[in-house]
């Protein structure tokens, strides 16, 4: 997979910027699957352009899963560590 990235960033820097580098918003999954290419005489096979791009969708959704997992803990842990600090603060004021 770190491969792949580094053979497109690479590319990225060769090319001119595309309309599709200017989009703010982070892709996802379905916008991937339902992703369609102009067809070129002697073009890169469908199917297997089909089967890469669900496979990075598959991966998009895992990591997209993971990090909305990951920001709802950070909220739990904050919420927790002010409620904490807020006792301790309590507890040395009363003294």
């Amino acid at each position: 997979m770190r491969d792949l990235i580094r053979r497109l960033v690479s590319r990225r820097e060769e090319r001119p910027p595309t309309a599709e580098a200017h989009h703010k918003h982070p892709l996802r999954p379905w916008q991937i699957r339902e992703r369609c290419f102009n067809v070129r005489r002697r073009g890169l096979d469908p199917v297997e352009i089909r089967a890469f791009l669900d496979r990075v969708a598959d991966e998009l959704t895992v990591a997209q899963t993971a990090l909305v997992a990951v920001q709802e803990e950070n909220v739990r842990i904050k919420n927790a560590l002010r409620a904490w600090q807020s006792a301790q603060s309590a507890n040395h004021r009363y003294r």
